[in-house]
């Protein structure tokens, strides 16, 4: 079993960063790929950042490309989300999801074995 804890998230203007970190119990968070969803009122959790088991590896959506890094420190069991010229559109509960079941990075939440609390973030114009 393996916890996940989101922190970090807040209320913003556009333009500005925020750094979200999500937390995991247990001794085998290596062993897992890390991925940030995200939901927004009435549309469905999508993906926004994956990263390998390694760190290594890392995945962007589109939307978040250039703007938004991804990275995990396996001696602290802890994801990281850095976001940075944050736009109103970035608005929605950021999660954190572990899986053993990729390869490499997770993109599709059906694939997630673990699922954090949520983290909300509000970006104002």
């Amino acid at each position: 079993q393996v916890q996940l804890v989101e922190s970090g998230g807040g209320l913003v203007q556009a333009g500005a960063s925020l750094r979200l970190s999500c937390a995991a119990s247990g001794r085998t968070f290596s062993t897992y790929a890390m991925t940030w969803f995200r939901q927004a009122p009435g549309k469905e959790r999508e993906f926004v950042a994956g990263v390998s088991r390694s760190g290594l590896t890392t995945h962007y959506a589109d939307s978040v490309k250039g703007r938004f890094t991804i990275s995990r420190d396996n001696a602290k069991n802890t994801v990281y989300l850095q976001m940075n010229i944050l736009k109103p559109e970035d608005t929605a509960v950021y999660y954190c999801a572990a899986s053993r079941i990729v390869a490499t990075v997770l993109v599709n939440p059906n694939n997630t074995n673990y699922w954090g609390q949520g983290t909300q973030v509000t970006v104002s114009s």
